[in-house]
Protein backbone atom coordinates (compact mmCIF):
# COMPACT_ATOMS: atom_id res chain seq x y z
CA UNK A 1 0.00 0.00 0.00
CA UNK A 2 1.11 3.63 -0.91
CA UNK A 3 0.07 7.16 0.47
CA UNK A 4 -1.06 9.86 -1.41
CA UNK A 5 0.69 13.40 -0.98
CA UNK A 6 -2.46 15.38 -0.79
CA UNK A 7 -5.45 14.78 1.59
CA UNK A 8 -8.22 15.77 4.03
CA UNK A 9 -5.10 15.56 6.31
CA UNK A 10 -3.57 18.83 5.33
CA UNK A 11 -3.04 21.13 1.95
CA UNK A 12 0.28 19.95 2.07
CA UNK A 13 0.53 16.22 3.47
CA UNK A 14 3.77 17.20 5.58
CA UNK A 15 2.14 19.65 8.82
CA UNK A 16 3.77 17.99 11.92
CA UNK A 17 0.54 18.23 13.40
CA UNK A 18 -0.49 15.37 10.44
CA UNK A 19 2.34 13.59 11.52
CA UNK A 20 1.78 13.17 15.53
CA UNK A 21 -0.40 9.96 16.40
CA UNK A 22 -2.15 9.62 19.57
CA UNK A 23 -3.49 6.45 20.94
CA UNK A 24 -5.73 6.49 23.58
CA UNK A 25 -6.93 3.15 25.64
CA UNK A 26 -6.87 1.01 21.71
CA UNK A 27 -8.70 -2.04 22.41
CA UNK A 28 -8.87 -4.81 19.65
CA UNK A 29 -10.93 -7.73 20.00
CA UNK A 30 -11.81 -10.22 17.05
CA UNK A 31 -15.31 -12.07 17.62
CA UNK A 32 -15.74 -15.48 18.51
CA UNK A 33 -16.67 -17.66 21.29
CA UNK A 34 -16.53 -16.78 25.00
CA UNK A 35 -16.55 -12.88 24.17
CA UNK A 36 -14.07 -13.27 21.64
CA UNK A 37 -10.08 -13.11 21.28
CA UNK A 38 -8.65 -10.06 22.68
CA UNK A 39 -5.71 -9.02 20.40
CA UNK A 40 -4.38 -6.04 21.48
CA UNK A 41 -4.83 -5.14 25.48
CA UNK A 42 -5.96 -1.15 25.93
CA UNK A 43 -2.76 0.86 25.22
CA UNK A 44 -2.26 4.58 25.04
CA UNK A 45 1.23 5.82 23.59
CA UNK A 46 1.99 9.01 21.44
CA UNK A 47 4.46 8.99 18.14
CA UNK A 48 5.15 12.38 17.68
CA UNK A 49 5.91 13.64 14.42
CA UNK A 50 9.68 12.91 12.63
CA UNK A 51 10.17 10.48 15.13
CA UNK A 52 11.12 7.08 14.38
CA UNK A 53 9.48 4.03 16.51
CA UNK A 54 10.08 0.31 16.22
CA UNK A 55 7.85 -1.94 18.09
CA UNK A 56 9.62 -5.27 18.68
CA UNK A 57 7.74 -8.39 20.64
CA UNK A 58 6.69 -12.06 20.05
CA UNK A 59 5.05 -13.59 16.87
CA UNK A 60 0.87 -12.92 17.09
CA UNK A 61 1.47 -10.20 20.11
CA UNK A 62 -0.57 -7.67 17.61
CA UNK A 63 2.13 -5.66 16.23
CA UNK A 64 1.04 -6.02 12.54
CA UNK A 65 -2.43 -5.68 14.21
CA UNK A 66 -1.68 -1.95 15.70
CA UNK A 67 0.06 -0.61 12.68
CA UNK A 68 -2.97 -1.61 10.76
CA UNK A 69 -5.20 -0.11 13.27
CA UNK A 70 -3.23 3.08 13.09
CA UNK A 71 -3.36 3.32 9.09
CA UNK A 72 -6.59 3.22 8.97
CA UNK A 73 -6.66 -0.44 7.71
CA UNK A 74 -8.89 -1.94 10.56
CA UNK A 75 -11.17 -0.34 13.22
CA UNK A 76 -10.27 -0.62 17.02
CA UNK A 77 -12.78 -2.85 19.29
CA UNK A 78 -12.20 0.77 22.06
CA UNK A 79 -10.50 3.79 22.57
CA UNK A 80 -8.98 6.17 19.66
CA UNK A 81 -6.68 6.55 17.21
CA UNK A 82 -5.92 10.56 16.47
CA UNK A 83 -3.38 11.95 14.18
CA UNK A 84 -2.45 15.44 14.92
CA UNK A 85 -6.25 16.63 16.05
CA UNK A 86 -8.29 14.56 13.32
CA UNK A 87 -10.02 10.76 14.56
CA UNK A 88 -8.60 7.82 12.27
CA UNK A 89 -12.01 6.40 11.02
CA UNK A 90 -10.90 4.82 7.50
CA UNK A 91 -7.66 4.61 5.46
CA UNK A 92 -5.05 7.78 6.25
CA UNK A 93 -4.20 8.70 2.80
CA UNK A 94 -0.46 10.46 4.09
CA UNK A 95 1.40 7.10 4.32
CA UNK A 96 3.58 4.90 2.83
CA UNK A 97 3.63 0.85 3.41
CA UNK A 98 5.74 -1.87 3.34
CA UNK A 99 5.19 -4.99 4.25
CA UNK A 100 7.26 -8.21 4.50
CA UNK A 101 6.84 -9.20 0.68
CA UNK A 102 7.64 -6.57 -1.26
CA UNK A 103 4.44 -6.75 -3.55
CA UNK A 104 6.07 -5.48 -7.14
CA UNK A 105 4.23 -6.23 -9.92
CA UNK A 106 6.12 -8.54 -11.79
CA UNK A 107 5.03 -7.66 -15.10
CA UNK A 108 5.82 -3.88 -14.45
CA UNK A 109 9.59 -2.91 -14.71
CA UNK A 110 11.34 -1.27 -11.78
CA UNK A 111 10.27 2.63 -12.44
CA UNK A 112 7.20 1.73 -13.58
CA UNK A 113 6.63 -0.05 -9.93
CA UNK A 114 7.57 3.10 -8.35
CA UNK A 115 5.70 5.58 -10.22
CA UNK A 116 2.74 3.23 -9.34
CA UNK A 117 0.96 4.99 -6.81
CA UNK A 118 1.27 8.55 -8.65
CA UNK A 119 -0.44 6.67 -11.33
CA UNK A 120 -3.02 5.79 -8.88
CA UNK A 121 -3.57 9.15 -7.79
CA UNK A 122 -3.65 10.85 -10.86
CA UNK A 123 -0.10 12.65 -9.87
CA UNK A 124 1.63 14.05 -13.20
CA UNK A 125 5.51 15.03 -13.14
CA UNK A 126 6.26 12.52 -10.45
CA UNK A 127 9.53 10.68 -12.76
CA UNK A 128 12.32 12.54 -11.72
CA UNK A 129 11.41 11.91 -7.77
CA UNK A 130 11.55 8.46 -8.80
CA UNK A 131 14.11 8.50 -11.09
CA UNK A 132 15.91 10.50 -7.73
CA UNK A 133 14.61 7.57 -5.25
CA UNK A 134 16.10 5.11 -6.74
CA UNK A 135 19.38 7.10 -7.12
CA UNK A 136 19.28 7.32 -3.81
CA UNK A 137 18.98 3.51 -2.89
CA UNK A 138 21.40 2.70 -5.64
CA UNK A 139 19.30 0.72 -7.68
CA UNK A 140 19.06 3.17 -10.50
CA UNK A 141 20.84 1.29 -12.94
CA UNK A 142 17.46 -1.15 -12.82
CA UNK A 143 15.06 0.95 -13.53
CA UNK A 144 14.12 -0.55 -16.88
CA UNK A 145 14.66 -4.41 -15.23
CA UNK A 146 11.52 -6.45 -14.04
CA UNK A 147 11.43 -7.58 -10.36
CA UNK A 148 12.28 -10.63 -11.15
CA UNK A 149 15.50 -9.45 -12.23
CA UNK A 150 16.64 -8.22 -8.97
CA UNK A 151 17.68 -9.31 -5.63
CA UNK A 152 15.57 -9.59 -2.33
CA UNK A 153 17.00 -6.82 -0.89
CA UNK A 154 17.30 -4.38 -4.53
CA UNK A 155 13.35 -5.42 -4.39
CA UNK A 156 12.51 -3.92 -0.80
CA UNK A 157 14.95 -0.90 -1.89
CA UNK A 158 12.28 -0.49 -4.93
CA UNK A 159 9.28 -1.21 -2.55
CA UNK A 160 10.61 1.34 -0.13
CA UNK A 161 10.76 4.18 -2.74
CA UNK A 162 7.20 3.10 -4.03
CA UNK A 163 6.57 3.86 -0.65
CA UNK A 164 8.67 7.67 -0.52
CA UNK A 165 7.04 8.70 -3.76
CA UNK A 166 4.32 10.93 -2.72
CA UNK A 167 6.19 11.96 0.04
CA UNK A 168 4.15 10.75 2.35
CA UNK A 169 4.18 12.24 6.31
CA UNK A 170 3.93 8.64 7.68
CA UNK A 171 6.07 5.57 6.58
CA UNK A 172 4.96 1.93 7.85
CA UNK A 173 7.36 -1.12 8.24
CA UNK A 174 5.89 -4.40 8.76
CA UNK A 175 8.95 -6.99 9.17
CA UNK A 176 10.41 -5.40 5.87
CA UNK A 177 13.76 -7.40 5.76
CA UNK A 178 12.53 -10.86 7.96
CA UNK A 179 13.51 -12.78 4.78
CA UNK A 180 16.64 -11.21 3.89
CA UNK A 181 20.10 -12.79 4.76
CA UNK A 182 22.03 -11.05 7.58
CA UNK A 183 24.50 -8.93 5.33
CA UNK A 184 21.70 -7.79 3.03
CA UNK A 185 19.78 -6.82 6.47
CA UNK A 186 22.52 -4.80 7.67
CA UNK A 187 22.71 -3.09 4.76
CA UNK A 188 18.94 -2.51 4.68
CA UNK A 189 19.02 -1.23 8.57
CA UNK A 190 21.55 1.51 7.68
CA UNK A 191 19.69 2.52 4.83
CA UNK A 192 16.74 2.89 6.28
CA UNK A 193 18.17 5.13 8.92
CA UNK A 194 19.40 6.99 6.26
CA UNK A 195 15.69 7.20 4.70
CA UNK A 196 14.15 8.48 8.42
CA UNK A 197 16.98 11.38 8.45
CA UNK A 198 16.56 12.63 4.70
CA UNK A 199 12.65 12.12 4.28
CA UNK A 200 11.80 13.73 7.43
CA UNK A 201 9.49 11.05 8.05
CA UNK A 202 7.39 9.88 11.19
CA UNK A 203 8.45 5.99 11.07
CA UNK A 204 6.76 3.21 12.72
CA UNK A 205 9.41 -0.22 12.02
CA UNK A 206 7.48 -4.00 12.89
CA UNK A 207 10.17 -6.58 13.91
CA UNK A 208 10.68 -9.44 15.69
CA UNK A 209 14.77 -8.23 16.07
CA UNK A 210 15.83 -6.72 19.15
CA UNK A 211 19.32 -5.38 17.73
CA UNK A 212 17.29 -4.05 14.32
CA UNK A 213 14.60 -2.04 16.24
CA UNK A 214 17.14 -0.69 18.70
CA UNK A 215 19.64 0.74 15.58
CA UNK A 216 16.74 2.11 12.95
CA UNK A 217 14.60 3.68 15.78
CA UNK A 218 14.58 6.65 17.90
CA UNK A 219 12.03 4.87 20.23
CA UNK A 220 11.72 1.39 20.89
CA UNK A 221 8.20 0.11 22.11
CA UNK A 222 8.14 -3.73 23.74
CA UNK A 223 4.83 -5.53 23.26
CA UNK A 224 4.13 -8.29 25.50
CA UNK A 225 2.49 -11.39 24.23
CA UNK A 226 -1.28 -11.87 23.29
CA UNK A 227 -3.28 -9.52 24.18
CA UNK A 228 -0.97 -7.54 23.64
CA UNK A 229 0.59 -4.26 25.94
CA UNK A 230 3.39 -2.00 26.15
CA UNK A 231 5.79 -3.16 28.68
CA UNK A 232 7.86 -0.22 28.05
CA UNK A 233 8.91 2.51 25.96
CA UNK A 234 13.07 3.10 25.84
CA UNK A 235 14.42 5.75 24.34
CA UNK A 236 17.50 5.18 22.16
CA UNK A 237 20.24 7.91 22.69
CA UNK A 238 22.25 7.38 19.92
CA UNK A 239 22.91 10.21 16.84
CA UNK A 240 22.36 9.78 13.91
CA UNK A 241 23.46 8.94 11.48
CA UNK A 242 24.79 5.61 12.75
CA UNK A 243 27.12 3.16 11.90
CA UNK A 244 26.69 -0.90 12.34
CA UNK A 245 29.45 -0.51 15.17
CA UNK A 246 27.34 1.09 17.57
CA UNK A 247 25.69 -2.14 18.14
CA UNK A 248 29.12 -3.11 19.71
CA UNK A 249 28.81 -0.67 22.19
CA UNK A 250 28.05 -0.96 26.03
CA UNK A 251 24.89 1.37 25.48
CA UNK A 252 23.25 -0.73 22.54
CA UNK A 253 24.10 -4.02 24.90
CA UNK A 254 22.38 -2.61 28.14
CA UNK A 255 19.28 -1.55 25.78
CA UNK A 256 19.27 -5.29 24.10
CA UNK A 257 19.60 -6.66 27.53
CA UNK A 258 16.98 -4.83 29.27
CA UNK A 259 14.38 -5.67 26.43
CA UNK A 260 15.26 -9.40 26.76
CA UNK A 261 14.82 -9.29 30.48
CA UNK A 262 11.20 -8.31 29.73
CA UNK A 263 10.58 -11.21 27.38
CA UNK A 264 12.67 -13.47 29.70
CA UNK A 265 10.16 -12.66 32.46
CA UNK A 266 7.30 -12.82 30.29
CA UNK A 267 8.32 -16.46 29.61
CA UNK A 268 9.04 -15.72 26.17
CA UNK A 269 12.41 -16.23 26.05
CA UNK A 270 14.57 -18.81 28.12
CA UNK A 271 17.51 -16.49 29.93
Amino acid sequence: MVGAAQGPWGSSGRSAASASIFLKEVEKIYPGSAGGLQAIAPLSAELPAGQAVSIVGPSGCGKSTLMRLIAGLDAPSRGEIRIGDRLVAGPVPDIGIVFQRDLLLEWRKVLGNVLLPAEIKGLPGMEVRARELLREFDVEGFADAYPWQLSGGMRQRVAIARALLTRPALLFLDEPFSALDALTRDQMNVLLQHVQTSESVTTLLITHSITEAIFCADRVLVMSGRPGAIMDDIRVPFERPRRLAIRETTEFTVIGRRIREHFEKAGVLVG
